[in-house]
């Protein structure tokens, strides 16, 4: 009986040492429907994640490039699917783990309570930006496409050069409930969650700009099966509904669309 009950700390400990746990890093273009569905597998398959928040490039000292290139422990990818790409030339992620998970388009929002304005057609986008005292537009993929194309394909890239601002890090809907600026754009999924806005719709579809969200699992993982398995769940037809209810779309097409040349 003795020596049976010395075991017990040996078997809690083996168990513990078992334990399975995949730290991701994520950009916020997904994070929402990740909010939603990680906890799910995580009972499922009785996993711990931890969730690393960060842009998918630029130059603040979170973006997830930047934190692998400094040996920080990852498992799983989340992010735009153009900077995966470069981190996959590098050789950070495993060779044909990419999973392609959603397709996110841009959309804007105005302060809760300001007047209301529409952005539905070419003609109706084009007035609403002329008339706004202030536009701000993220640093990433959107913000990218809104300052170097939008504004010039709609012709107005001198009118608003002095009015439109980059909202760096932050979600650019926070820098709008704040009051600061009178309407902000950014892809859809990353507007939704913030309070003390309206979302008004996203660009009208000649005008649009779509970003395709993927993950891989990192080559330095201890698990990459258990990685892999994390990534195919995520863009399985029954997570669908958590997906297009945080904003995105989902995949149509198995080859990645074109993004902008800088992202985040």
């Amino acid at each position: 009986m003795k020596s049976a009950l010395l075991l017990i700390p040996l078997l809690l400990g083996s168990a513990g040492a078992q334990a399975k746990e995949l730290t991701v890093m994520i950009s916020g273009g997904f994070k929402a429907a990740w909010d939603t569905l990680s906890p799910r597998f995580a009972r499922q398959e009785g996993i711990t994640l931890h969730t690393v928040a960060g842009p998918s490039m630029g130059k603040t000292p979170q973006a997830i490039p930047a934190r692998l290139a400094r040996g920080e422990p990852a498992d799983v990818v989340i992010m735009v699917g153009d900077a995966l790409t470069g981190l996959e030339k590098k050789g950070e992620t495993l060779p044909g783990s990419r999973v392609e998970l959603a397709d996110s388009r841009i959309g804007a929002v105005i302060r809760q309570g300001a007047t209301p304005v529409k952005i539905g057609s070419e003609s109706e986008l084009r007035a609403t930006l002329l008339k706004a005292g202030s536009i701000a537009y993220s640093d990433s993929a959107s913000g990218k496409y809104v300052s170097s194309q939008l504004f010039s394909r709609l012709g107005i890239e001198d009118q608003v050069r002095n009015k439109a601002v980059k909202v760096e890090r932050i979600p650019v809907a926070s820098e709008v409930a704040a009051g600061k600026y009178s309407i902000g754009f950014q892809q859809v999924s990353e507007l939704l969650p913030v309070s003390g806005v309206t979302f008004i719709g996203e660009l009208p579809a000649k005008l649009q700009y779509t970003t395709r969200f993927a993950g891989a699992v990192v080559r330095t993982s201890g698990q990459p099966d258990e990685a892999s398995k994390l990534l195919h769940w995520l863009a399985s037809p029954e997570n669908q509904k958590a997906v297009l209810a945080s904003g995105l779309h989902s995949v149509t097409a198995s080859k990645p669309v074109r993004e902008a040349d800088t992202v985040q």
